[in-house]
């Protein structure tokens, strides 16, 4: 059945592999001599090509394409952007996972497979005899096997919906004719194809189209999805009320909920697979009025992973930024509200200190990307795992630098303020509205004035404001009462962007987002003043004489940059 018999019967007059590398230049005569020595005094011996990749005398990929070219068949490097994720599903996942073989495609019934192990004939017959299928092989690394393998199944809950309808048709509704209410019936609806092809469909476009959070609300008969995309929510779909209860159990089937519980919220999580990376979704559920209402939070790892420089620092700040983070110790806060791009730029911090010789540990609620070289824990309070829990464990683990994903109580701050003390540098956020606010928000939490002014180092206040769209923007003169306010509040200006709406941007003159920050980097007499218990609007007279650049001053820099617009500036940084 196996493709792979038109050339096995050459195999007896095949010249060896360490010979063909050596006719290629690849290896010279003693380095085959050297590598047939080291595989003979092995206990557990390796093949020859095995052997000569461990010694770092040829490549993986080197052995790969002589060992295609003797046996007559392609060889493939980049799996992942020429495979079908789909076809894994013709083997078993243990047998993947044990003999490190990829189904790539199946075109009528010819299934291609990418193996490391070109002469091991009996594994390509098993293929062949499990999945009923000719087989063609081609040859990979291992390497490229193995991260595809971890790419396409890093978990037992995860769905890969790479291929998706752009569209759904009107008669797919039409399926579900009655409101849903046995637990079974529930159960069978949830799994039907035009329930999954739907739900599949929201979940896609949102990544597509860059939207942080998907809300799915029921009404009074009536059903409307709606998406956050750069901060702003606006309707995707209205589908038809009654498939309400089948979208919501599926997607609890989705996140390991309990799809019978309907008068209590849950919380629970799953992952998709979208262009060969992986997505976390955050589901919440919660009874309402008229249903349940849902909401899926998107953290996509890829738009957490943002250089410092992409974050949209001014360079005066980001110098005086980068210079504040490589202090050996102390205490640095990133402050703002919910959805600020807080956890962002505390990402890009630790990407950029990342370094082999340093222990960085953090302490998340949740782990929104995961960072490889980071030791990263998630809090898990119903098993008695809190910050402060996790925090004091951490410290027994020799860190250099330490992230608490928030301080929420007076235990934590205390916790890493006590830290500081001893020589750790620690990251944290705080929701306070400016930079000065949480030296009192600190206080307030029962840590004393003298031990904020001895670990404070900096406190760096953002929001993000929308960019305007680069495809419709143009010049916008306001009118004399705009003009009057626009100076009152932000300044001079001598001409102003703002975008006209286009298809790009749905209208709405808007694409993407762009941080405005304030930076506070205390010098000795404003901790001087902390320390002596002064009052937030003391500070803030005190920071306003020394030259401080509040979130408005940074935000009107964007305005006249032509960035953004006075609105979005006047909206986010509201006095």
């Amino acid at each position: 059945m196996s493709q792979l018999n038109s050339t096995s019967t050459q195999g007896a007059g095949r010249m060896p592999i360490g010979e063909l590398l050596v006719r290629r230049g690849v290896l010279t005569e003693e380095d085959l001599q050297c590598a047939l020595e080291h595989q003979s005094s092995q206990q557990h011996r390796k093949l020859l090509g095995e052997v000569l990749v461990d010694l770092e005398l040829a490549s993986e990929l080197d052995v790969v394409e002589v060992l295609a070219d003797e046996y007559g068949v392609p060889s493939v490097d980049s799996l992942a952007k020429i495979a079908d994720p789909r076809t894994l599903e013709v083997l078993p996942r243990a047998f993947i996972e044990e003999h490190q073989v990829l189904p790539m495609f199946l075109i009528r019934n010819t299934l291609t497979v990418a193996v490391a192990e070109l002469s091991n004939l009996y594994l390509i017959e098993e293929i062949a005899r499990r999945t009923g299928h000719e087989v063609q092989i081609v040859a990979a690394t291992r390497s490229a096997i193995e991260t595809a393998i971890k790419s396409w199944l890093p978990a037992a809950n995860v769905f890969v919906i790479d291929d998706i309808y752009e569209d759904i048709a009107e008669e797919d509704f039409s399926v579900i004719e009655r409101q849903v209410t046995e637990l079974a019936d529930l159960e069978q609806v949830a799994g039907h194809g035009p329930v999954v092809k739907l739900v599949n469909f929201i979940i896609y476009s949102a990544v597509q189209e860059g939207a942080s959070d998907i809300h799915i609300e029921p009404g009074d008969q009536s059903l409307r999805i709606r998406y956050r995309v750069d901060g702003r929510l606006w309707e995707k779909l209205a589908p038809p009320y009654r498939m309400h209860p089948a979208i919501t159990s599926r997607i609890k089937i989705m996140s390991n909920l309990d799809i019978a519980e309907r008068r209590l919220p849950q919380d629970g999580d799953f992952n998709v697979m979208l262009e060969g990376r992986p997505i976390d979704l955050r589901v919440s559920t919660m009874p309402g009025t008229w249903g349940e209402k849902t909401v899926i939070r998107i953290i996509d790892s890829e738009h957490s992973r943002l250089g410092l420089d992409q974050l949209g620092f001014s360079s005066a700040t980001l110098s005086q930024w980068q210079s504040l983070i490589e202090h050996p110790n102390g205490v640095v806060l990133v402050t703002g509200p919910t959805g600020s791009g807080k956890s962002t730029t505390l990402y890009s911090v630790l990407g950029q200190l990342n370094s082999a010789d340093l222990n960085i540990a953090t302490v998340e609620d949740p782990v929104e990307a995961k960072v490889p070289g980071i030791n990263q824990s998630q809090v898990n309070e119903k098993a008695g795992f809190s910050f402060s829990t996790a925090l004091r464990s951490m410290l027994r683990q020799d860190p250099d630098i330490m992230m608490v994903g928030e301080i929420r109580d007076g235990e934590t701050a205390s916790i890493c303020m006590q830290a500081a003390l001893t020589g750790h540098l620690v990251f944290s956020t705080l929701h306070t509205n400016d930079a000065p606010s949480a030296v009192t928000r600190l206080c307030n939490l029962g840590i004393e004035p003298y031990l904020v002014a001895a670990t404070l180092r900096g406190v760096l206040a953002q929001r993000l404001v929308r960019k305007i769209c680069p495809h419709c923007k143009a010049t916008w003169t306001p009118d004399a009462r705009t003009a009057e306010v626009i100076v009152q509040s932000c300044g001079e200006f001598d001409e102003l962007h703002r975008g006209e709406g286009c298809g790009r941007c749905r209208g709405t003159g808007f694409a993407g987002r762009i941080g405005v920050f304030e930076l506070l980097i205390p010098d000795p007499a404003f901790l001087d003043a902390v320390a002596e218990g002064a009052t937030l609007q003391a500070l803030r007279t005190q920071l306003e004489h020394s030259g401080f650049r509040a979130l408005r001053d940074d935000g009107m820099d964007k305005v006249r940059a032509g960035l953004t617009t006075p609105d979005e500036i006047l909206s986010a940084t509201r006095l």
